[in-house]
C-alpha cells in the first residue's frame, strides 16, 4: 500500500526565522521559493501559536518575486481585478477558478513550450490566444453549471443595471489572462 509524502514542516519564529524541521536548518523565502519550483510540499506554522500561516508565508514569496527587477508576473490590472473580487458575489468561485487555470496551464506547459519552439513570431501569438480561448470556453462553461437562470437571469432576459457590466469584466479578465500567458511564455523561452 502507497503512501503519500507528508509535506514538510517549517516553522516560523518571532525573529521572522523559518526552521526546516526536515534539515534542522533555519531556510530563506528563496530557499522555500526553490521548493516550490522543485515540487516540495510543505507547511509553515507559527512556532508560538502553532497557527498554518503557509498561505501568508507563500503570499510573501510571491510579493519577494514581484519585487524582483523583470520578474513581474502579475499585472497591474489582475491585480485590481482580484482586489476587486474580495467582497464581491464572485470572491467564492474565484479560488477555484484560479486553481483550475493554473491546474490547466500546467498540464498545457510542455505542449505550449513546444508549439513556441516550432511557430515562432505570429505563430506563437496564435498558439497562445488558442490556450485562451480554450481556457475562457472551460470558464464559461463552468458559469453556466453555477447558474440557475438561462442567460444569467431570471426568465433568460438579459441581465439589466449592474449586472450588465458583466461582460466587459470578462473581456477584461480575457485580456488579463492573454497578457499574463504572454509573460509565461516570454519568462518560458528564457
Amino acid at each position: 500500500m502507497a503512501t503519500e509524502k507528508q509535506p514538510t514542516i517549517i516553522k516560523k519564529y518571532a525573529n521572522r526565522r523559518l526552521y526546516h524541521t526536515g534539515t534542522s536548518a533555519y531556510v530563506t523565502l528563496e530557499d522555500l521559493a526553490g521548493m516550490v519550483r522543485g515540487g516540495e510540499d510543505f507547511v509553515v506554522y507559527d512556532a508560538k501559536s502553532g497557527e498554518d500561516i503557509t498561505r501568508s508565508v507563500l503570499t510573501q514569496i510571491i510579493f519577494e518575486q514581484e519585487n524582483k527587477e523583470g520578474q513581474n508576473l502579475l499585472p497591474v490590472t489582475v491585480l485590481r481585478q482580484l482586489i476587486r473580487f474580495y467582497g464581491d458575489s464572485m470572491q467564492a468561485l474565484v479560488p477555484s477558478y484560479l486553481e483550475f487555470s493554473m491546474n490547466n496551464l500546467s498540464q498545457e506547459q510542455q505542449k505550449l513550450r513546444e508549439q513556441m519552439t516550432t511557430a515562432f513570431g505570429s505563430g506563437a501569438f496564435q498558439a497562445m490566444e488558442e490556450q485562451v480561448r480554450k481556457n475562457m470556453s472551460f470558464f464559461t462553461e463552468a458559469m453556466r453549471m453555477f447558474s440557475p437562470f438561462p442567460n444569467g437571469s431570471p426568465g433568460g432576459a438579459a441581465p439589466q443595471g449592474p449586472q450588465a457590466e458583466e461582460p466587459s469584466d470578462l473581456d477584461a479578465l480575457k485580456r488579463q489572462m492573454a497578457d499574463m500567458q504572454a509573460k509565461l511564455d516570454k519568462l518560458a523561452g528564457k
